[in-house]
């Protein structure tokens, strides 16, 4: 299995998240689930990264050209893909993914994120989506998911695209049920 794990960058924020990022890593290289992030160096990426290669496990950054250029991709990576601009970079990233992980994150997370739940609503992606909510980071953007459902802009059946975590241990119980959601999603995408 490949999970594709997206995150913040920032070095700024509070350690917690750190700690819940690079546990995650733990938890997937133990596992010996591969992932693809976006290969960043620093933030919830480079915990994430370090912890998966610590454990020895397989990492695969993708990175649009301007940011190596930039010196923001991890050196020490498995695997470095480059590609022309972010679209690029996103369609890579989803196609090599078998689930995504959101975990905590800026408007380039939450953008990743909202890409995986329309691609899984038109039947473009099969995998589970899932929301690392740490320390309720989240709240707000799924009490919106819930507003857009309760005002018909999405349906109930919608709710089922993702799956909200509140820690690593609970990524991975889901990642293990490897939960479907409906065959033809297609079929319910029109309200």
């Amino acid at each position: 299995m490949t999970v594709c794990v997206f995150a913040s960058s920032s070095s700024r924020i509070d350690k917690r998240y750190s700690a819940a990022a690079a546990e995650l890593g733990y938890l997937l290289a133990n596992a010996k689930i591969k992932v693809i992030y976006g290969g960043g160096g620093i933030g919830l990426m480079g915990a994430l990264a370090d912890a998966v290669l610590m454990n020895d496990g397989s990492i695969t950054g993708v990175i649009p050209s301007f940011m190596k250029e930039e010196g923001w991709d991890h050196e020490g990576i498995n695997e470095m893909i480059i590609t022309a601009d972010m679209g690029e970079r996103k369609r890579n990233m989803f196609s090599l993914a078998d689930a995504v992980v959101a975990l905590p994150g800026g408007i380039g997370t939450l953008e990743e994120l909202t890409e995986a739940i329309t691609l899984k609503q038109l039947g473009l992606f099969k995998g589970p989506v899932i929301i690392l909510n740490t320390l309720g980071f989240y709240r707000s953007f799924i009490a919106f998911l819930d507003q857009m459902v309760a005002g018909n802009f999405m349906r109930l059946e919608h709710k089922g695209i993702w799956e909200i975590a509140r820690t690593p241990n609970e990524v991975m119980v889901a990642l293990a049920n490897k939960s479907t959601w409906i065959d033809d999603p297609r079929r319910i995408a029109k309200i």
